[in-house]
């Protein structure tokens, strides 16, 4: 008497590999992100929990200084700096560039009108960068 032997596809997936794709995933991209650096200010809080994406970083210290991108400069060269970065992005970025605004407490709300102003000026998005309550 012959018996057959039936041969059963097994419809299992491994996740092994894959949760290893998803890791190596996270790591990348964490490796390439850029994270907003701003140095210890104390800035303003607020209840928001939004991330929002950055291109330039402009700070603004309580004694007046201004920095762009993690250089020191003088308030009337912004603009043009600021112009001169704009060019040099890539033509997809232009679309979502964003100029973020690091003012420290304390500082004249002028100042940072006038920042928004010049974003506005050259097509820019404008966001202030705050830190969270509590």
């Amino acid at each position: 008497m012959g018996l057959k032997r039936r041969n059963k596809a097994s419809a299992e997936f491994s996740m092994a590999s894959l949760t290893d794709i998803i890791f190596l995933l996270l790591i990348f991209f964490m490796l390439t992100s850029n994270f907003v650096g701003i140095p210890g200010m104390d800035l303003p809080e607020s209840d928001s929990k939004t991330v929002a994406p950055h291109t330039f970083t402009v700070t603004i210290a309580k004694d007046g200084a201004y920095t762009f991108n993690k250089k020191p400069i003088s308030s009337k060269r912004l603009e043009t700096s600021i112009r001169k970065a704009k060019k040099e992005l890539p033509a997809e970025d232009l679309k979502s560039a964003t100029l973020t605004i690091a003012a420290e407490q304390g500082v004249p709300f002028s100042k940072v009108t006038a920042l928004m102003e010049i974003a506005a000026k050259l097509r820019l998005r404008a966001i202030i960068a705050t830190k969270p309550k509590g």
